[in-house]
């Protein structure tokens, strides 16, 4: 694969990316307009968000780079076993830690019955499954392949991990410090999710890993930070103003804590490679 042709790829996967949650957003919002619950409106942009960008980026791969979808990380659906266990130990152990280990208070939204709904539609069913496979599929599935065909797997691995890191920081008005930390745990899960869908051969796995993740950690149920979280339903608000440890304004998936779960799971996923090869 050409320079060009690598380099052009990944920016059309990101372009798929936002287009198919603006449409999935926007046919969500038409449906609450006819009067559809704003929580089942939710689970039905997650579903669309996901589907869609796979539809499409299918097509893509097939049509127009004229190669099969499992050359992308996207083959036959399945996944392994060890990747699921890792995928719910790896957030109740980081979030079971802040809970036992660091002093805090919980401190309730005060929801109803009907926005509890609709917080955890959205968390559980966009924010976390349909985001965290959609990602994969694009960072881990069309451009860490693209360019790994242009260059090599260590090319593949750091650039899109660190494009991860910085996307998180765009728009955003933290402090140098927060979004240093934001950009160094960004590159480094990017990391992790790509040793896992390099050990497993898919995006599945990496996803299902993403996915839980971002329902346990960000999902609306319970959140954990230096502030209450309007957008959870309860919030373990931390005594510690320290960013190292609360991740600062962006929260605990940039704290060093998150970040020595990334490293280790990282690690693991490495050395099975290595492993294997051997």
């Amino acid at each position: 694969m050409s320079t060009k042709k690598a380099i052009s790829t990944s920016f059309v996967a990101i372009f798929i990316l936002i287009i198919t949650q603006i449409i999935a957003q926007s046919i969500a919002s038409m449906f609450v307009i006819i009067k559809i619950p704003t929580g089942i409106c939710n689970i039905i942009a997650g579903i669309i968000y996901a589907g869609l960008t796979y539809l499409i980026l299918k097509m893509f791969i097939s049509k127009i780079i004229k190669l099969p979808t499992s050359d992308f990380g996207m083959p036959k659906f399945a996944i392994k076993i060890r990747w699921i266990l890792i995928a719910v130990l790896l957030p109740f152990v980081i979030k079971g830690s802040y809970l036992l280990i660091f002093n805090g208070k919980y401190v309730s939204s005060n929801m109803n019955g009907n926005q509890m709904f609709i917080t955890l539609s959205a968390g559980v069913a966009f924010t976390g499954i349909a985001a965290g496979f959609v990602e994969e599929m694009v960072f881990r599935g069309v451009i860490l392949n693209a360019l790994k065909k242009r260059w090599n797997i260590k090319v593949a691995v750091i650039v899109p991990s660190m494009l991860f890191g910085i996307v998180h920081v765009l728009g955003q008005d933290f402090s140098i410090g927060s979004c240093l930390l934001v950009i160094i745990a960004g590159t480094m899960v990017g990391v992790m999710f790509s040793m896992i869908a390099i050990e497993s051969g898919s995006v599945w796995n990496s996803g299902i890993v993403h996915a839980i993740w971002n329902v346990v950690i960000i999902g609306g149920g319970l959140a954990i930070g230096e502030k209450m979280d309007k957008y959870s339903i309860m919030t373990y608000v931390l005594n510690s103003k320290d960013f190292a440890i609360t991740g600062g304004e962006f929260g605990i998936e940039s704290s060093v804590i998150s970040l020595f779960g990334y490293i280790i799971v990282a690690g693991i996923a490495f050395f099975m490679i290595k492993s294997r090869k051997n």
